[in-house]
């Protein structure tokens, strides 16, 4: 059964409406029955059908922030494109909520693919993708499993589940730390399944410590300030539930990288402590492939995690734009 959902029609994003192009709201559904709430995006001077673009992410972010601005420039740039909150966040369904699924939000991307499919405008051979942070390393994987996505694009992606059982620059790749984390978890488990609700792990840390890693300042000062918050977003609050990281313990989804076909552009800033993730996952992708011609890593001299979700200055969109006009064949 389809889920209705009920949608804010205000305008309520972290960037301003353009003039360039039409704006609405659309929902559609993933083979889970889980419904999904998108942000619509069409070219004002559009005529017959368009190369299609779905964007998500960031991990924890909702389509208001970075991806509906992704979505919002692409558009203006003559592409139709759709930026959706993935399942369980934002207007989007699913319980319970602020849970994540290595396998279910990469269904998600698969999802949009089917919707942007079926639409009058779009032409269903020439549909993309664009992951941001931890829905980049999801986008890899959906381009591995879905083989309609023509094109992708990562941008300052996250391979969660490395991140998830190797900590921050694999410091904790053990098995007596992976051990450690499923014991905490599966304990957190019983504490949740008693209490009847699920214990949110917090979202971004605040107030900002003054010890805090670089990368936490750089979170801090998108999420909590004017700049990127917003009231749906699990890492501007409450973040998600602390068990939500359990099934990303086991998964590794970068493992058939190396087998995609399909055109794939990494785009990662140089001094980002992430870029080890774009680094490495190029490197799986090329490494005794036959199909390395369409591959490409983008390294942004100077810039860091957080400048990829929305200094536009930064964000290498002309770059994005002539990627997908080549392999969308606009």
């Amino acid at each position: 059964m389809i889920q209705t959902l009920t949608l804010t029609e205000k305008w309520d994003k972290t960037f301003p409406k353009s003039d360039k192009v039409n704006h609405s709201k659309v929902t559609f559904h993933n083979r889970y029955g889980i419904t999904l709430a998108a942000d619509l995006y069409v070219p004002k001077d559009a005529e017959d059908r368009l190369p299609a673009i779905a964007v998500s992410g960031p991990f924890g972010a909702v389509k208001e922030q970075a991806a509906g601005l992704y979505a919002q420039t692409m558009a203006e740039r003559g592409f139709l494109t759709i930026a959706f909150d993935p399942s369980f966040t934002g207007e989007s369904g699913g319980m319970p909520r602020a849970v994540a699924s290595p396998d279910i939000n990469t269904e998600d991307f698969c999802a949009a693919v089917d919707f942007l499919s079926i639409q009058e405008n779009v032409d269903p051979e020439r549909i993309g993708i664009i992951g941001i942070c931890g829905w980049g390393g999801l986008a890899v994987n959906a381009a591995a499993q879905d083989t309609r996505i023509k094109a992708t694009v990562a941008s300052t992606m996250y391979d969660l589940p490395r991140g998830t059982a190797n900590g921050y620059f694999d410091k904790e790749d053990s098995e007596q730390a992976r051990f450690e984390k499923r014991k905490a978890m599966n304990a957190q488990r019983i504490v949740d399944y008693q209490n009847g609700s699920y214990a949110p792990a917090g979202g971004v840390v605040d107030p900002l410590p003054e010890d805090a890693p670089f990368f936490v300042k750089d979170y801090y000062d998108y999420y909590k300030t004017k700049r990127g918050y917003h009231e749906r977003s699990l890492n501007s609050n409450s973040g998600w539930n602390i068990t939500s990281s359990l099934s990303f313990l086991n998964m590794a989804i970068m493992h058939y990288a190396n087998e995609i076909r399909s055109a794939v552009l990494l785009v990662h800033g140089e001094k980002a402590h992430s870029c080890y993730f774009s680094r490495d996952t190029f490197e799986n992708m090329t490494k005794d492939s036959r199909y390395t011609d369409n591959k490409e890593l983008l390294l942004i001299p100077g810039a860091v995690h957080t400048d990829l979700y929305d200094k536009t200055d930064i964000i290498p969109f002309e770059k994005m734009e002539d990627f997908f006009r080549k392999y969308l064949a606009l």
